[in-house]
């Protein structure tokens, strides 16, 4: 690939990406309503991924490995219980991961 066809490429990515997160200032800005479908839309979507994120990422756990999926299980448990204690995304989603890895790797 060649430098020009690179920077156009990253180019588009940026122009594509401006807009799309200037849409919803240019639609609902200012003192305009929101609609209630855009609201219901913007409560329950968020858990729904959450859950939908979950259950991919237990689709791989092994019940029928030497682990038994415990290190997945742990992981999940632990960044939702951190999360619940203090509601913090980043906190609870690094360490579900650190916990992951630390029994992936020195434990199991």
């Amino acid at each position: 690939m060649t430098k020009e066809r690179a920077l156009i490429i990253i180019l588009l990515v940026a122009v594509c990406t401006l807009i799309t997160r200037l849409i919803p200032f240019v639609l609902f800005g200012g003192k305009r309503q929101v609609p209630k479908a855009v609201e219901y839309l913007g409560q329950i979507l968020p858990p729904a991924i959450m859950a939908t994120l979950v259950v991919y990422c237990l689709k791989g756990a092994d019940l029928f490995s030497a682990s038994h999926g415990i290190p997945e299980f742990v992981s999940v448990a632990v960044t939702a219980l951190l999360h619940v204690w203090k509601r913090n995304v980043l906190l609870s989603i690094a360490a579900g991961t650190a916990c992951y890895m630390f029994l992936v790797q020195v434990v199991f």
